[in-house]
C-alpha cells in the first residue's frame, strides 16, 4: 500500500474520506458489543483515532510485536477474549453486514467470495452440504475460484489447532481452520459485498463500489 502507508497504518488509509477500519466496524452486526484490535505498525495512530469506544462498542487493543500473519494475530488476542464465540476478520477489507448476520446463524462459519485470481488467497473446497472441506493458502494451482475473505465466526476451539509457518514466514489461519473443519462443520457463506484493498489502485475501485451500493445499484 505504499506510498499511502508511509505516514499511517493501513487500517487508517482513507476510502471516500473515511478510514478503512471505520467501514469494517460499521459492518459488524448488532450482536457485537466489543472490538479487539490487534495493532502493530503505527498502532498508536489507531489508538489515538478510535480511542476506547466506537459507536457504543468498547475497543480494546493488543500489540502484535512482529508482523507474523493472521493466526499469530489471533493468538495475541486470545487472552482478551471474554466470550466463547467471536468474529475474526482482517483489517483491510470492506464487508457488508448481511453476510455476518447470516454467518451468526451457524456455530462456525467462514465468509467467502469468488475471485478471478484465487492464487493470491486462501482457496476453498466445499462438501456437498456447503460446509468447508479444505482451504489452501495461496496455491500455485487453485482447485476452485472460491476464496476466503478472511472473515469468520469461530469459537475458542480454534486454539486447539496449532498454526504452521507458511513459506512466506507468516502463520496463516488456513491451517488451523482446515484442521477445525475436519472435526466440526464450518458453514461457508458467499458474500454479496466484499472489497479487498491490497494496493493503492484498489482505493478507486472501493470508492466506486461504495458509491454503487449507496445509490442502490449494487
Amino acid at each position: 500500500m505504499r506510498p499511502l502507508t508511509l505516514d499511517r497504518p493501513k487500517p487508517l488509509v482513507l476510502v471516500a474520506g473515511r478510514p478503512i477500519l471505520a467501514y469494517i466496524m460499521d459492518a459488524l452486526p448488532s450482536e457485537v458489543d466489543e472490538v479487539i484490535l490487534v495493532v502493530g505498525y503505527k498502532g498508536d495512530m489507531i489508538r489515538e483515532h478510535f480511542g476506547s469506544s466506537y459507536k457504543g462498542r468498547t475497543i480494546r487493543y493488543v500489540h502484535q510485536w512482529m508482523p507474523a500473519g493472521t493466526a499469530h494475530a489471533l493468538s495475541m488476542a486470545e487472552p482478551l477474549l471474554r466470550d466463547e464465540r467471536f468474529i475474526f476478520m482482517n483489517g483491510d477489507d470492506l464487508h457488508g453486514t448481511g453476510a455476518f448476520t447470516e454467518a451468526l446463524q451457524h456455530p462456525l462459519a467462514l465468509l467467502a467470495a469468488t475471485h478471478d485470481d484465487p492464487s493470491k488467497f486462501g482457496v476453498i473446497e466445499l462438501h456437498e452440504d456447503g460446509t468447508l472441506a479444505s482451504i489452501i493458502e495461496k496455491p500455485e494451482v487453485p482447485p476452485t475460484n472460491l476464496i476466503s475473505t478472511g472473515a469468520m465466526v469461530l469459537d475458542k476451539r480454534i486454539f486447539n489447532y496449532e498454526a504452521v509457518r507458511h513459506e512466506s514466514g507468516e502463520y496463516f489461519m488456513t491451517y488451523p481452520l482446515g484442521l477445525l473443519a475436519k472435526e466440526y462443520p464450518i458453514q461457508v457463506i458467499t458474500q454479496n459485498f466484499w472489497v479487498p484493498i491490497g494496493c493503492p489502485e484498489d482505493i478507486a475501485s472501493a470508492e466506486a463500489k461504495l458509491g454503487e451500493r449507496k445509490s442502490g445499484a449494487a
